[in-house]
């Protein structure tokens, strides 16, 4: 009888240690949590996932293997933003890959001690994300987005495709992305002959179809915009409204001269994802974001829309045409 016990103890306890052993492997399987400022369907959001995909495959990390991710979409969402950051920040990842300036402020606010990786980050040092770009000395590293140079520069290619433009308005979620103020005022007045640049808030459709609206009434005003959770959703309603009110507009975001707007400048936010990989690879290897300096865009992109340009009466310099990256027939 004691034999028999000891045979069955024996058998039992070689069927557990495999499901033990698993759990444990499972346990040591590094977790990173994903928390985008864009929608997951939208264009945007699948170029985003698809490059930082690639960026991890390069490095040997495979999702389901021998990495876990957990994604977050939140679409502009302030709500979603501080919802999810708390729902991953329960998972107690081993890093964050957070894209976005309102989601690395809500981060900011939240832990102090998970690492975190931004991207796409407007001014992170006067927002007090990292001491400096060189050492960031915190728990937050990442790749910075825009600033007050690259606005100068949509102004001074709306003004070179639209000569006549006289008035360019900026539209932006104020609550979300207060910044913008500061970048505008670090910007100065225009120079001589160039658009002056109005912040205008842009919280919901109606408010952009106001704009828009009001806009329209003069042959002199500009479209611009920048980095914004809410546009990017919005890319193709509000390309359709600023061709209604026959408006020469730029945007950061690429998909916006494809779906129909003027032109599009901007960092190739699809190397930027790559390169964020990098980070994170280096941070599951026990590097520390404290360490990591926050690099700023190194390749940037100009598309122009020539059918839209045609539409709208416009005849852009050669130089400006044979300078992109991509014309659009």
């Amino acid at each position: 009888m004691r034999r028999r016990e000891l045979i069955a103890a024996l058998l039992g306890a070689a069927a557990v240690w495999p499901l033990a052993a698993q759990a444990q492997q499972a346990q040591k399987t590094p977790l990173v949590g994903v928390l985008m400022i864009v929608a997951e369907h939208g264009p945007e959001g699948q170029a985003r996932l698809k490059a930082f995909r690639e960026g991890l495959a390069a490095l040997g990390w495979v999702e389901g293997k021998n990495l876990r991710v957990e994604y977050r979409w939140s679409a502009g969402d302030a709500a979603l933003v501080e919802r999810y950051v708390s729902e991953l920040l329960a998972m107690k990842p081993d890093v964050i890959l957070a894209n976005g300036t309102p989601v690395i402020a809500a981060l900011k606010r939240t832990t102090k001690t998970v690492p975190i990786v931004g991207v796409l980050v407007t001014d992170p040092v006067r927002l007090g994300f990292v001491a400096n770009l060189a050492r960031p000395g915190g728990n937050i590293t990442g790749f910075s987005f825009i600033d007050s140079d690259l606005i100068g520069k949509w102004r001074q290619l709306l003004s070179e495709s639209a000569p006549d433009t006289k008035r360019t308005v900026l539209l932006f979620d104020p609550l979300i992305n207060p910044q913008y103020y500061d970048l505008l005022g670090d910007l100065g007045p225009p120079p001589s002959g160039a658009p002056e640049i109005a912040p205008t808030s842009a919280r919901t459709m109606a408010e952009v179809e106001g704009a828009l609206a009001t806009m329209g009434r003069s042959k002199e005003s500009g479209l611009i915009i920048p980095p914004d959770g809410f546009l990017v959703a919005h890319l193709k309603e509000i390309a359709a409204l600023a061709m209604q009110q026959r408006l020469p507009a730029i945007s950061v975001y690429r998909q916006f001269a494809l779906e129909g707007g003027l032109l599009s400048y901007g960092p190739d936010v699809a190397d930027i994802f790559r390169r964020a990989a990098a980070y994170i690879d280096r941070i599951l290897k026990g590097a520390r974001p404290a360490d990591l300096p926050v690099q700023q865009p190194t390749k940037f992109e100009l598309v122009i829309n020539l059918k839209t340009a045609k539409a709208l009466g416009l005849a852009l310099p050669p130089l400006l045409l044979a300078g992109a990256d991509e014309v659009i027939e």
